[in-house]
């Protein structure tokens, strides 16, 4: 909690309390018109990144849900050859750094002319939602009764019948966690905008405060009120996800 006390103390002083008070004390009167020249600053753009990063992070959020959970149903209540295999080779990539797809990514891209544009911060999560959300929704799914399918089968129900009328109502908790996961990392990913990214007026948040504080080197008050700006959503995020991000993590086993 100290780097956050921090960031939000020196968010609220003035440039000469700054210099003439320890960064500790906490500001004898507390500025808030920093907060609104950094929203009226046009070097940064604030609401215009706020926009774009929005739109990439619903967006990523959506498709990790729905792939995760497909790709997991699957794996959970499907008999299929080679099921386990399969299943043990997506969790294998966990133990890879994202930075060795990297490169190869970025020459998929651009092949196709994506690059500029949004679509390779969200498209793949369409894809591919990542080993991990999968392997937390599958825990999830084979807590739900098995008994439930079979008796939707019984009554004529096909797998995505039971997949949307069943497992997804029931699985609230775990799809809720995984939209947390997926949205603050999308929110807090820098290094995707950098790359696919070069118009200044398609980058995100992260990449514009990264700009506005080699812009601002020196003026500790705006720069923290604009990471303080930028952390806000994030926080109000997890508050209102917090119940069912806990009770995600608990009923499939995590620790």
């Amino acid at each position: 909690m100290l780097p956050l006390y921090l960031m939000v103390s020196l968010s609220l002083k003035t440039p000469a309390e700054i210099e003439s008070t320890s960064p500790w004390s906490w500001p004898q009167t507390p500025q808030l018109a920093n907060y609104q020249t950094v929203l009226s600053d046009p070097t940064l753009s604030f609401f215009r990144l706020l926009n774009n990063t929005l739109t990439i992070s619903i967006l990523s959020m959506i498709g990790t849900v729905l792939s995760s959970a497909m790709a997991a149903y699957a794996f959970a209540r499907l008999e299929f050859r080679g099921r386990d295999r399969l299943f043990i080779m997506i969790v294998a990539t966990m133990m890879l750094p994202g930075i060795v797809t990297t490169i190869p990514s970025y020459m998929l891209f651009a092949s196709i002319g994506w690059i500029n544009s949004s679509y390779p911060l969200w498209v793949p999560s369409f894809l591919f939602a990542g080993a991990f959300n999968i392997f937390l929704l599958r825990q999830f799914f084979f807590g739900i009764p098995k008994e439930l399918d079979e008796a939707a089968i019984l009554d004529g129900a096909t797998h995505v019948t039971i997949f949307s009328r069943i497992i997804l109502p029931l699985s609230g908790p775990g799809l809720a966690t995984v939209a947390v996961f997926a949205f603050v990392g999308s929110w807090r990913d820098f290094l995707g905008p950098l790359l696919y990214l070069n118009s200044p007026s398609l980058q995100t948040l992260e990449v514009g405060l990264a700009s506005y504080r080699s812009v601002q080197s020196t003026e500790w008050h705006l720069v923290m009120a604009a990471s303080v700006l930028v952390m806000v959503p994030i926080a109000i995020i997890f508050i209102a996800f917090q119940k069912f991000f806990v009770s995600g993590i608990v009923m499939t086993g995590g620790k």
